[in-house]
């Protein structure tokens, strides 16, 4: 069968752009206009809130850093649900891949980084939490494509199944040696990702994040891999009578997915923590899949549209430590999930609109709807 098809269709999302912007953009003003109106019931003028969040941001280099650590780990899990989006698949359990890369960076930073060089420890915790990622993303693609189970379900537990593995090892052979908390050693200073900006927190891993995007980008649009992951994910059916093994594609989709995943837990724990907490990032995957759809799945898009969420994190901190406000600390959560929340809405009215579009489109132009 020629795949004519999917290049039409492709060159359809492509023309609609323009709606995509507009949306999104949309989506952001209206989430920060509800969360302006929160300041309201603390009687606090949020315009002049606002301005004070922006002056002390924008004037310390530490604080705009700190956007980018925020970010750096978002770039991978959006990168984790987009990628399986392509193959029309939903990885959910991203949480869970990355806690898995986590567990691996920390146990393995524990194990071997006073004994080798720094950089021989970064190559082999970033090759391995990759791995650890991979493997459980595997698996979920493997039941999706030998019995069928629902990718959503099946991804969903398996984070309550990695979470509750790493809190069995916190409560064991990963725990502190005091046996105070739920929490593992500090890892030595050898294993830490190098900063890379002087006087912040801007750490290697921010750097892998965007080579990764980028890397991701060349994969999904100028490879043949990535050209059956598209096919797949636009129809299934059609690419297998072309030759193409959705099986496979469901499992490699899957594998790639819970690898990036799982670099996102390395970077955070080598890069930010230095060791494992428990429950700590927990809203990390979620997030993931919000700024994948704010970025209309594309690997580029979601290195922007994660910086976006890294201020809006920055500034809800910053939020709660201007003097005299009094803001909770919770202003941060809420401010990221209304936008989150106004992000997803727009994202089904968009389909919609796209959708009403297409149908009036093939209807003038004699088509079959």
């Amino acid at each position: 069968m020629n795949l004519n098809f999917f290049k039409k269709d492709g060159e359809f999302f492509k023309k609609g752009y323009a709606e995509i912007f507009l949306f999104n953009v949309l989506a952001i003003v209206i989430g920060l206009v509800i969360s302006s109106l929160m300041l309201c019931f603390l009687k606090q003028n949020p315009f002049s809130v606002y301005a004070e969040v922006f002056k002390r941001i924008f004037n310390d280099k530490y604080s705009v850093g700190e956007i980018f650590v925020k970010a750096t780990p978002l770039i991978f899990t959006s990168l984790a649900f987009a990628f399986t989006y392509k193959a029309n698949l939903f990885n959910i359990g991203a949480q869970g891949q990355f806690y898995m890369g986590s567990i691996v960076a920390v146990a393995l930073s524990l194990a071997i980084g006073d004994k080798v060089p720094t950089v021989i420890v970064i190559l082999l915790v970033l090759i391995l939490s990759c791995l650890a990622g991979a493997l459980i993303g595997g698996l979920i693609g493997f039941a999706k494509a030998k019995t069928g189970a629902n990718e959503f379900l099946v991804s969903m537990m398996s984070t309550y199944v990695v979470q509750n593995f790493m809190d069995f090892l916190l409560r064991t052979v990963l725990r502190e040696t005091k046996a105070e908390y739920l929490q593992t050693n500090p890892i030595p200073a050898n294993a830490f990702l190098p900063r890379i900006i002087p006087g912040t927190r801007v750490h290697l891993g921010t750097l892998i994040a965007v080579l990764f995007a980028i890397g991701v980008w060349v994969l999904l649009y100028k490879t043949a891999l990535g050209y059956r992951i598209r096919a797949v994910g636009y129809n299934k059916d059609a690419s297998e009578h072309a030759g193409i093994n959705s099986k496979i594609i469901f499992i490699t989709a899957f594998a790639i997915s819970g690898a990036l995943a799982g670099i996102a837990g390395f970077t955070e724990i080598n890069g930010v923590q230095h060791m494992l907490l428990q429950n700590f990032n927990a809203s990390i995957g979620s997030f993931g899949i919000g700024i994948a759809i704010l970025a209309n799945g594309h690997p580029i898009g979601i290195i922007f549209a994660s910086l976006l969420f890294g201020f809006l994190n920055v500034a809800g901190t910053t939020m709660g430590r201007i003097p005299g406000l009094n803001i909770p600390a919770s202003i941060i959560d809420l401010n990221e999930g209304i936008v989150m929340i106004c992000v997803i809405v727009s994202y089904f009215l968009r389909m919609r609109y796209v959708s009403k579009k297409e149908k009036k489109r093939l209807l003038l132009s004699g088509g079959e709807v």
